[in-house]
């Protein structure tokens, strides 16, 4: 089974999960997350001992949700892609403070410190097996410089590629190298 994690503000029907689900077919789970860190990532845990042991769990995480991904991959051992991930989003996501925008369903929640420390409690720590992962960044990401990925990432596999924005354009193009990193056929 492959879990697609959304990030910040998203949607387990934004266009990532909508073309991941199109691709892998009946194999994808995407949930609409909770904004509040834990709540979401109890949500994430759910689902994957839901499947554990019985079969395998893959994780695909955009921003936010790479590092949800990276945080269930220090818990379970499991493998993951990871988009333009948000490494530190204690950080990058503290200047959010307030009212938010959700970008699918244009609803509002209020994000605040409590959330931020739920985030920095979930900071993977040196249980991280970098062959575990691979990183898809793009360096014209406008929100999280691709450097800290590539640094905190170190000896992941990873396609690093000029411009793009946060999104991670065209990333269709990259479900085939994801189904084989993950080491599965489409049936």
């Amino acid at each position: 089974m492959i879990i697609y994690i959304h990030g910040f503000a998203g949607s387990g029907r934004g266009q990532k999960a909508l073309t991941v689900r199109d691709f892998f077919k009946e194999r994808v789970v995407a949930p609409s997350l909770s904004y509040i860190p834990d709540l979401a990532v109890d949500t994430l845990k759910q689902i994957v001992e839901s499947f554990l042991p019985k079969e395998p769990v893959s994780l695909i995480g955009s921003s936010l949700g790479g590092f949800y991904a990276a945080h269930l991959c220090e818990i379970y051992g499991l493998k993951a892609v990871l988009i333009n991930p948000s490494v530190e989003p204690y950080k990058t996501l503290s200047h959010y403070a307030g009212m938010v925008t959700n970008f699918y369903d244009l609803s509002k929640f209020e994000w605040n410190e409590r959330h931020i420390e739920q985030l920095e409690r979930m900071k993977p720590g040196a249980g991280l097996k970098p062959e575990n992962f691979l990183l898809l960044l793009q360096k014209g990401d406008e929100l999280l410089d691709y450097r800290v990925a590539q640094q905190r990432f170190q000896g992941a596999r990873m396609i690093i590629e000029e411009g793009g924005s946060h999104s991670f354009e065209r990333f269709e193009r990259h479900l085939e190298s994801i189904e084989r990193f993950f080491g599965s056929k489409t049936e």
